[in-house]
């Protein structure tokens, strides 16, 4: 089983939260999301903890909660914040649950800087999590999509595989035969994201191998 699963989108808006609390419900993981920024919008978090229905699950407290919907890095400047990466890298030893897996999402896509120096990939690589990516049929989304698996590949980071959100297209299929990474599961578009359909998408995911 994979102990850390990085939950990334190929953008933002994608449905990275509604997928990790579907991978959290199928897993009874725990979940994280380390950098919070845009809180006037609710954070992921609660979120997260609205939609789980199993009893084991503990939605992890956010290392940093930043005001302003932007990047990490910018959110943060606007708060003369210094986010400390080793820092949040160093508490997931204590948040890492025994037995089961931890999900943490991410902030937007792979280049998302969470510093001036430091982007979500490199965090990626220093929690030696696995990764699922999460991805929604538009126009470009093909080539963000490649993007996204190109560029954990060639920075060696393990790929668990796809979930696509939202209306199904033909694209799908080519981007998993492309990328070369398998395909987990799809999350539909609902007009109601509650338990109940949390719970029964959790069960429809391809997740027993982790």
């Amino acid at each position: 089983m994979s102990q850390r699963i990085f939950i990334t989108g190929i953008g933002t808006g994608v449905g990275k939260t509604v997928t990790s609390a579907c991978v959290v419900e199928a897993l009874q993981a725990d979940y994280w999301k380390p950098i919070q920024s845009g809180l006037s919008e609710g954070t992921d978090t609660d979120t997260v903890k609205s939609l789980i229905s199993n009893p084991v699950t503990v939605c992890h407290p956010e290392a940093y909660r930043l005001e302003a919907p932007a990047s990490p890095h910018l959110a943060a400047r606007l708060e003369n914040i210094q986010i400390d990466v080793a820092q949040v890298v160093a508490q997931v030893g204590g948040i890492q649950p025994s037995g089961r897996p931890l999900v943490i999402e991410g902030a937007g896509g792979l280049m998302v800087p969470l510093t001036e120096q430091l982007f979500t990939i490199d965090f990626i690589a220093q929690l030696k999590a696995s990764v699922i990516i999460v991805s929604q049929n538009y126009l470009g989304s093909i080539n963000h999509a490649l993007l996204t698996a190109q560029v954990l590949k060639q920075r060696g980071i393990p790929v668990l595989g796809w979930i696509f959100s939202g209306a199904y297209h033909t694209n799908e299929t080519e981007v998993v035969e492309w990328s070369g990474y398998p395909l987990l599961g799809r999350i539909p578009h609902t007009a109601l994201v509650d338990r109940a359909f949390v719970k029964e998408q959790a069960e429809k995911l391809s997740l027993g191998q982790f």
